[in-house]
């Protein structure tokens, strides 16, 4: 039998006309790109001590910098997205990995404080957009009944930064200097374009699409529903994982050689829940959304509960995570699917949401524990937010009803 090529006959489910090899590894480097992202927004708030050290600021101003980037992806998702409308999704996905190298590499070389926060803005601009036009070309490259599993592949990249990237690039910062970290992805960054370079199909680009097209996005409600509930029930996660090491050690009893153990699970629930999240999509996408908001929601009061008996804690934060990622993922195919033709805007606004969920939830952590409710009471905090993202789920679902009986009048 004769090894498969890239230009292996199609499957009869493949309405792309590509061999199953050549759809993989275009995948595969979508997904190298998602390891890189999700390894450069991760990995800066395990090594705050040594980069705020390394630049001479103190800890809390370092803590800036996680907050640029934050702002750079929140920023950059619906600005890019507006500005590459009508270009062709690949070179899309090129220029926007172009340019979260150069972010890394400023990021590796920034002699002072400001150049850094600068440099963490610039390498958090394409983050949402990236992942917008890599979930749509991965969808692209399937039949219908696949996509939802072509989607989850591409996040699978950022989940396993969770479990591989970042420790890796933790151990590095520590071990041999913060700098050789981003250096280290943009290297990542730098396959990423090399490999979407080799792999991903030539496609034209729209010439229908514009701006102002894009822009119509926000101007559907259902967009701002889905990004409502990304807000509410991502927020709910945030609210316990920025606080996770106090709370293993205050709370729990444990010691701080404990907390990289909870983050392994954290990283392991990402992965399992990636692929929960594919399989649960090709299936429906919005019973998979009401799945992850009763699941988040759920296993929020369980961490609440069993927090304080020390490793009981652990399989709760691998469920919140299985729920977190059948969340992000499905979150993802419902804006494909509800941002109408402005699909590369509604693709890449996923990770904005997320990243406002994410300052949401450490905020209003924040909030509970000054007042003195201890480092359990943020898990209450996420419980309550993803209440709210389920009554806005419930309510896109019911719009979505109505409108659909009213079309049939």
């Amino acid at each position: 039998m004769t090894a498969p090529t890239l230009d292996a006959p199609a499957r009869p489910d493949d309405l792309t006309g590509l061999g199953p090899r050549r759809v993989t590894l275009a995948i595969l480097a979508l997904a190298t790109g998602g390891f890189a992202i999700g390894t450069t927004e991760f990995v800066s708030m395990g090594l705050l001590p040594e980069i705020a050290a390394g630049v001479g600021v103190s800890i809390p101003s370092a803590g800036h910098l996680i907050s640029a980037y934050a702002l750079g992806v929140v920023v950059g998702a619906p600005v890019l997205a507006y500005f590459g409308a009508r270009l062709p999704r690949r070179a899309l996905a090129l220029a926007l990995m172009a340019a979260f190298v150069v972010g890394n590499v400023g990021s590796a070389i920034a002699s002072s404080y400001g150049l850094l926060l600068t440099a963490r803005f610039i390498a958090g601009l394409p983050h949402g957009a990236f992942f917008g036009v890599a979930s749509l070309i991965a969808a692209s490259l399937v039949a219908e009944s696949r996509k939802g599993r072509a989607v989850a592949m591409v996040m699978l990249g950022l989940s396993v930064a969770n479990v591989a990237g970042v420790p890796l690039g933790t151990w590095l910062g520590q071990n041999v200097g913060w700098r050789e970290v981003y250096w280290m992805v943009a290297v990542l960054g730098a396959v990423t374009v090399t490999m979407t370079a080799l792999f991903v199909p030539r496609r034209p680009g729209d010439p229908t699409a514009s701006g102002r097209t894009e822009l119509s996005a926000f101007a559907k409600p259902q967009v701002w529903l889905t990004l409502l509930v990304g807000a509410g029930g991502f927020g709910g996660m945030f609210a316990v994982y920025t606080y996770i090491a106090e709370t293993v050690v205050d709370v729990g009893g444990l010691g701080s050689a404990a907390v990289p153990a909870f983050l392994l699970a954290y990283g392991l629930g990402m992965v399992a829940g990636t692929w929960v999240a594919g399989e649960l999509a090709d299936r429906s996408v919005m019973r998979a959304l009401f799945i992850g908001s009763i699941g988040m929601g759920l296993s929020l009061l369980v961490f609440y509960l069993v927090a304080p008996f020390a490793w009981w804690g652990m399989p709760a934060v691998f469920v919140i995570a299985v729920m977190a990622s059948v969340l992000a993922v499905n979150l993802q195919l419902r804006l494909m699917a509800v941002a109408g033709k402005a699909q590369t805007l509604g693709a890449a606004m996923n990770h904005a949401s997320l990243n406002t969920a994410n300052a949401l939830g450490a905020w209003l952590g924040g909030l509970v524990i000054a007042a003195g409710l201890g480092y359990r009471a943020p898990a209450l905090v996420g419980a309550a937010l993803s209440v709210f993202g389920l009554v806005v789920l419930l309510f896109s679902a019911a719009l979505e009803r109505r409108t659909a009986a009213s079309a049939k009048v």
